[in-house]
């Protein structure tokens, strides 16, 4: 099997036959499988893919379990060279995924790749280059982790050698919208880390990935459509909670040496570096 297609969908069934309809089209000369993950919706989304896509395989979840949690459970069963993870609101253009198969095949040393995206009117998405948004990158300055993104642009953003729209690039982070990845980068460093609700998964897993020694790039020869449904409203509850929250655990996980205190019965929510003697 040379490539796992696998979509993230939460109640967005008319976005989700549209991005299942483009990607089917796009590997009708690939050797490929198609897994949807289904997130507690509550529309007609699971009775449309068994209708319209029945040869995909379809994960079914009565609770919404988050991004990251979905994204593994179809890893678990993927069996391609390759996996692409996107949500239900990317379009993939006629030829992109063979032209990204074909980039990965030549640079052996790739653990994965984002792709140019483009929003439904044509506009360039410059978070397809660097994967972060602005109070992402804020976060990552003020905590001095940027020292250890050197292929992102967070400081002198008027360098000019700095990666442009259609230039191909290694960079630090992958687009969380479109992640396509060696599978066997899983199997070295593991899969998502589950605590990263809806943000912050595809950094952890593009730093453990450049940790590990693979490299990752932008790849701009092709496109995808990025219709931007899966944000969330601003300063709402939801949004505060998985948005600030993944930067506590990030924070946890990366920046703060926590002892490790050991009580019978009770897992340690934030591994530690060292032990309390």
């Amino acid at each position: 099997m040379k490539l796992s297609v696998v979509v993230v969908n939460h109640n967005a069934c008319t976005l989700l036959k549209q991005a299942l309809t483009s990607f089917t089209g796009a590997c009708k000369d690939i050797d490929y499988e198609l897994f949807i993950v289904d997130n507690a919706s509550t529309d007609k989304s699971r009775e449309m893919v068994a209708n319209d896509f029945p040869e995909a395989r379809l994960i079914t979840n009565e609770t919404y379990t988050g991004i990251s949690k979905a994204n593994n459970q179809a890893l678990q069963l993927c069996t391609g060279e390759y996996v692409l993870l996107v949500g239900a609101d990317i379009i993939s253009g006629k030829d992109s995924l063979e032209k990204m198969i074909a980039f990965m095949d030549e640079h052996t040393q790739a653990g994965g790749l984002s792709v140019r995206m483009l929003n439904p009117q044509g506009r360039f998405l410059p978070e397809s280059i660097h994967g972060l948004d602005v109070l992402w990158g804020t976060f990552l300055k003020l905590t001095g982790f940027a020292k250890f993104l050197s292929k992102t642009r967070l400081y002198d953003r008027n360098r000019k050698d700095w990666v442009e729209e259609f230039q191909i690039a290694e960079i630090d982070i992958l687009n969380s919208d479109c992640m396509f990845l060696r599978k066997a980068v899983f199997n070295e460093i593991g899969l998502f880390d589950e605590r990263f609700l809806m943000n912050g998964y595809n950094i952890d897993l593009s730093y453990r990935m450049r940790h590990a020694g693979f490299k990752n790039y932008y790849f701009p020869k092709t496109y995808f459509i990025n219709f931007e449904s899966k944000q969330l409203k601003k300063f709402s509850w939801n949004y505060i909670k998985y948005f600030y929250g993944a930067m506590v655990i990030f924070a946890f996980k990366y920046l703060i040496r926590m002892p490790e205190i050991k009580v019978h019965g009770i897992p340690q929510l934030f591994p530690s570096n060292y032990e309390v003697k």
